[in-house]
């Protein structure tokens, strides 16, 4: 690594910053080893310096004191009182954190095929996944896999009221049925009575293809008003037979109609909700969609569970639901790579440096914000907020932690200068909470 070189900049080895201690040494043994013409592999140095060490790091970039005290904690937004269910060992509503679901894409009768997905969903974060189950062999595939699932499963049932009976008998940790479409009142009463002997929640779903003739002609098509009308019709019918362990969704392809509906169910119910964008469409647009409907109505305090719905892998539904609930403060953050747009100000490429930075950070599971910025004017004012970041331009970079500027690497140098300041940092991080490093499982 080649240190630039005009005016000194000193900086402890080891300083504390807002309660971190973010250890230099490793780096600044490679910066002195540079600096003195030693270049080494290239690779960072193992020997540990004492702590006290100053060392006196060149740069010819401007440097900013951009230190500024912790902004006050922005608290995320208030709840609307919802009862609570258990979907398993998850919590539901009553003020429970917000969890996150997906939907397995596999043929349920596959049960290698299942699991296999399923595992890929807890691995991105996952709190609840449904299956299908539109066949018997489906239905019988049940038991094995809610045995063998590492989260709770909800059974997927529409018409077939074995199906859910079945569900119930196999142990799923939930099953989603209109019971309106059951259309037989001591059949609605046997599954209530039966997941209610079990402590098994039931979903309603309501959307624009499930609503009935009479709800159409009432309210002249596919509107807020009907949607309501429809799923507390369907609560009701549970009701009816001494069943209250509901939630319910009333999802609409069209955000705007999603947003307007959900609101209006709100104010008319107590049910914890299930907030998605049903039919929003591929990766790309599927998850713009999803971000306006699901995350407006988490910023007004109405959901309790999510789904972002996308014609994709389903792990990019995991991603995507997270990433709203971290951004809206309802989740702890875990790696938070945030670049500039880029501008005719920028000297460094600035897409691909925030795609390497992100990419080899993926492993990083911890609340740890990187920026990669492509500017030194605003670059180190804009970065004082992350724990680590970057300022660049002209071939070198400002590394900046917690908004003290650290030293001045060249270009090619960035990413790994960041890498080995991220891994440290998330060590401590880990250290702190008594976590350890996390173990990779062949």
């Amino acid at each position: 690594m080649r240190i630039a070189s005009d005016e000194p900049r000193r900086f402890t080895g080891q300083q504390s910053h807002g309660g971190r201690c973010a250890t230099a040494t490793t780096e600044v043994m490679r910066i002195a080893s540079a600096s003195s013409g030693d270049h080494g592999s290239g690779s960072l140095g193992s020997v540990a310096l004492p702590s006290a060490l100053d060392l006196a790091v060149p740069t010819s970039l401007p440097i900013f004191n951009t230190a500024a005290p912790a902004p006050p904690h922005l608290a995320p937004p208030v709840r609307r009182a919802s009862r609570r269910i258990s979907v398993g060992s998850v919590p539901v509503g009553g003020g429970s954190p917000i969890s996150v679901q997906s939907m397995t894409t596999t043929p349920t009768h596959d049960i290698d095929a299942t699991l296999q997905q399923i595992a890929a969903l807890n691995a991105a974060g996952i709190d609840i996944v449904r299956v299908a189950c539109p066949r018997q062999e489906d239905a019988d595939a049940l038991a094995t896999i809610a045995a063998k699932s590492t989260v709770p499963i909800i059974a997927d049932i529409h018409f077939q009221w074995k199906y859910a009976m079945a569900a119930i008998e196999a142990g799923c940790a939930g099953v989603r049925i209109n019971p309106g479409n059951i259309r037989k009142h001591d059949k609605v009463k046997l599954i209530g009575d039966a997941a209610r002997e079990r402590g098994i929640p039931i979903r309603i779903g309501v959307n624009g293809g499930s609503l009935e003739d009479v709800l159409l002609a009432k309210h002249g098509g596919v509107t807020p008003e009907a949607l309501v009308e429809s799923a507390l019709g369907e609560a009701g019918l549970l009701e009816e037979v001494g069943f209250g362990d509901t939630k319910i969704s009333v999802k609409h392809s069209d955000p705007w109609v999603m947003i307007q509906t959900y609101r209006l169910l709100a104010e008319r119910c107590d049910y914890p909700l299930h907030l998605g964008v049903t039919e929003a469409g591929p990766l790309k647009t599927g998850v713009l969609k999803s971000a306006i409907g699901i995350g407006t109505l988490l910023a007004e305090g109405i959901g309790d569970t999510i789904r972002v719905s996308l014609s994709a892998d389903p792990v990019e539904e995991v991603k995507a639901g997270i990433g709203i609930l971290e951004a809206l403060h309802l989740r702890e953050r875990g790696l938070d790579v945030v670049s500039c747009p880029s501008c005719g100000r920028a000297e460094v490429d600035v897409y691909t440096l925030a795609e390497q930075v992100q990419a080899a950070l993926e492993g990083i599971d911890v609340p740890l914000r990187v920026a990669v910025m492509g500017c030194v004017v605003n670059g180190p004012g804009e970065a004082r907020e992350a724990d680590l970041g970057v300022a660049a331009g002209k071939g070198k970079g400002q590394i900046l932690q917690r908004g003290q500027v650290l030293f001045t690497v060249q270009e090619s140098d960035i990413v790994e200068t960041l890498v080995h300041f991220a891994n440290e940092m998330a060590d401590e991080i880990r250290a702190e909470r008594g976590q350890g490093a996390p173990v990779v499982v062949a």
